[in-house]
């Protein structure tokens, strides 16, 4: 690991002064459970380590008349034990108890979740973001695509979100708060995720000297929402597809509905196809298999991935199934 410079500010003020204009200038740390692993791997070098685990003011979870907010700093077992959370929110307690394994989630952050950086292994092995070799072109069409996108993968990034709390967060309306030399300003969690154009771009909407403080969720009467995951082992691994769905009734038909895949595109994918599939009729197994097929219109396999359209397809159905038979 390269040197750096440690910092920890008590103030958001405080640690966006320490950030600078440019991403190799410095790094926030929170939980640290990816960062530090980019850091060993000589992936990310930055010249400054800004420690933002002393601004109180980003920890916290709040249940009032608006809805949820939840601090940056949170982790995600406080997340999944918290008692109000559990009683309102009953999906995002269920899906952060689900994320990963009691390592991670007592260390990880929410903030952090939404923030990691792409698990491609050409990323990872320092090939960078858009993954290409020293002539410029794309590694991954024609290597190891296992595990990369197979939505939103016309080019040129091939990876898959990593972030299990998106899609629920999208799928819910939810809002990120972000803060930075200017200011506060607050986006939906749908546009905070972004497909890098090039090498120079980020995969989510956030200056270098900017860092995420909360994440707000409305109250959604009547709403029924789930998380399914499909992974290859059920602890301590990362998922092969998510998907996150939030359902509104009238009387047995859905009125509204949002579906949103996770680990299948560079961003979490909303699909259009899938709410389409479940708007005005009731929820069985045949409409719920229907939701699943459209949900993967257009998806296109790279070659060894083409699994994954299938696993996409039936954590849709599953999703749908399980919301409506449970509440948000």
């Amino acid at each position: 690991m390269r040197g750096f410079e440690y910092a920890s500010p008590t103030t958001k003020e405080q640690a966006v002064g320490l950030l600078g204009s440019n991403w190799a200038d410095a790094d926030v740390l929170a939980g640290g459970t990816d960062l530090l692993a980019l850091m060993k791997e000589d992936v990310v070098t930055p010249k400054r380590l800004v420690n933002i685990k002393d601004i109180h003011e980003l920890r916290g979870i709040t249940v009032n008349a608006k809805g949820l907010r939840i601090g940056a700093l949170v982790t995600i077992q406080e997340l999944a034990d918290n008692a109000q959370v559990r009683a309102s929110f009953p999906a995002v307690a269920m899906t952060a108890s689900e994320i990963a394994g009691p390592q991670i989630r007592n260390m990880g952050t929410v903030g952090g979740n939404l923030c990691q950086r792409p698990r491609c292994w050409y990323y990872r092995a320092g090939f960078g973001l858009l993954a290409k070799d020293n002539t410029g072109e794309p590694l991954v069409p024609s290597g190891d695509n296992r595990y990369h996108a197979i939505l939103g993968n016309a080019g040129p990034a091939y990876f898959v979100s990593p972030s299990t709390l998106a899609p629920l967060f999208i799928a819910l309306g939810g809002t990120i708060r972000l803060f930075g030399p200017k200011g506060s300003r607050e986006i939906p969690v749908e546009k905070f995720f972004v497909t890098p154009q090039s090498e120079t771009d980020r995969e989510h909407d956030l200056k270098p000297n900017e860092i995420v403080t909360e994440v707000m969720l409305p109250h959604l009467a009547g709403v029924k929402a789930a998380t399914y995951e499909v992974r290859q082992k059920d602890a301590m691994d990362w998922p092969l597809a998510i998907a996150s769905v939030a359902l509104s009734f009238t009387g047995n038909k859905v009125r509204s509905a949002r579906v949103v895949m996770g680990q299948v595109a560079p961003v979490p994918w909303r699909s259009s196809e899938a709410e389409a599939a479940l708007v005005g009729k009731a929820i069985t197994e045949e409409t719920a298999k229907a939701a699943g097929d459209a949900a993967v219109t257009g998806a296109k396999s790279l070659g060894r991935n083409a699994y994954k359209i299938q696993l996409a397809r039936v954590a849709v159905k599953r999703a749908v199934l399980t919301a409506a038979g449970g509440a948000k």
